[in-house]
């Protein structure tokens, strides 16, 4: 067990983004367990750690220290996108999906953790998560809307926006929750399972459904 820590560690220290760096992540893993359990790593390189079987492509990346990107997370920078940034101990777990196009970019700020199959497609405003926020697996972010009009295919309609998207810090977020274009949940929210955001939420609310609608406050006094 000591030697394997001592491997890991010596691998770690000399790790990067560059290809070289990209290299020492995998030796690090070499004889690690798998998933969760690996996210000791990302303490002990200057960068985080970042899974062999993850893909970054074209991809203005920047990443705090211990941020955690997990297998088969995909970071794609479409032509004219704008860049990523994770801030310390920021996780993305396996399946995460994150584009960024025209007008758009990602942040994510620090202890916020993404939990697996969640999809960030970012063209036409900008997604920005607060600090400590919990997303649970299956949610989506979309900071953008497509346009409808009757005569024309709608592969050729340009998209819009109302806004970019913001999730403030300690807000938390069920299963499979759908975040649109404008929409800003305040700090400390609690969105439910399943629930489409259309609209903005206060600060320490509660909302449930589709489309989702305030049902109460964490603040008891708030209800009463």
């Amino acid at each position: 067990m000591q030697l394997k820590a001592r491997w890991a560690g010596f691998w770690m220290r000399r790790s990067g983004l560059s290809r070289w760096g990209r290299v020492a992540m995998r030796l690090a893993g070499w004889g690690q367990p798998p998933y969760k359990a690996r996210r000791h790593l990302a303490r002990l390189g200057p960068l985080g750690y970042i899974s062999p079987q993850a893909v970054l492509h074209g991809v203005d990346l920047h990443l705090a220290r211990g941020c955690f990107v997990d297998d088969d997370v995909a970071v794609f920078q479409h032509p004219g996108g704008g860049p990523v940034h994770l801030a310390e101990r920021v996780h993305l777990y396996r399946g995460c999906i994150v584009e960024t196009g025209p007008g758009g970019s990602l942040r994510i700020g620090a202890d916020s953790h993404i939990q697996p199959r969640c999809q960030f497609t970012s063209f036409a405003g900008p997604i920005v998560l607060g600090e400590r926020v919990q997303v649970a697996p299956n949610c989506s972010f979309y900071p953008y809307g497509h346009g409808i009009a009757a005569g024309q295919p709608i592969v050729d309609q340009p998209l819009h926006s109302r806004g970019g998207i913001v999730i403030e810090d300690d807000a938390w977020l069920g299963v499979g929750v759908v975040v649109l274009d404008g929409v800003v949940i305040g700090a400390g929210a609690v969105i439910g399972a399943g629930a489409v955001v259309t609209h903005s939420v206060p600060a320490g609310a509660i909302a449930l459904g589709a489309p989702a609608r305030v049902v109460g406050y964490r603040d008891v006094t708030r209800n009463a």
